[in-house]
């Protein structure tokens, strides 16, 4: 029996049946699916501020922390070196930071948010208070609680599987220690 205050039943078009390689991976499919939707409902609401999915956690990192290296931003936000590149481009396009010099290193590159990027700060908390009340509809404070924890146990899951490859890789890139947090900075 269904709750009353549950949403109406998930749109055929979002929940077909798993593919065949997914079915022996059912959360992995689900998680998978609501990420997409998440981002593309982040989307959306980020491109009324002129903003693409992703260059939200840059400016957050940059207004929450101030002038930073560019490769210390890219292990921050864990992402693909050229993908923050691209990311800063635009941003420094649209004035919302700037590149600099670092005048104790000339050889690294210093990111700061500009005056102009913090008016965006208030919009951007407004767009992630709007997704995560579309994204926890229907369900109760204790059901959101939960559903944090459990988000939090599986998160730790993956950060110590991404954390383990890392170290293996001696790699720099994808060091865990992005907005998700597994590594404290």
């Amino acid at each position: 029996m269904s709750r009353p205050d549950a949403p109406a039943a998930a749109d055929p078009a979002c929940t077909d049946l798993a593919p065949a390689a997914a079915r022996s991976g059912p959360v992995s499919l689900a998680l998978a699916r609501v990420a997409r939707l998440h981002r593309n409902a982040a989307g959306r609401r980020l491109r009324a501020l002129g903003l693409f999915p992703g260059q939200e956690f840059v400016l957050m990192h940059l207004w929450d922390r101030g002038p930073v290296r560019q490769s210390d931003l890219i292990k921050a936000v864990d992402l693909d070196p050229s993908t923050v590149t691209k990311m800063l481009q635009r941003l420094e396009q649209s004035g919302h930071v700037t590149r600099s010099p670092d005048p104790r290193d000339r050889r690294a590159v210093l990111v700061e948010a500009t005056e102009a990027s913090c008016e965006l700060l208030r919009d951007v908390a407004g767009v992630w208070g709007s997704l995560e009340e579309l994204t926890l509809t229907g369900l109760s404070e204790g059901e959101r609680a939960e559903f944090v924890r459990l988000l939090g146990v599986v998160e730790g899951n993956l950060c110590g599987e991404s954390l383990a490859s890392d170290a293996g890789a001696g790699s720099g890139a994808g060091s865990g220690s992005g907005p998700g947090g597994c590594a404290a900075e």
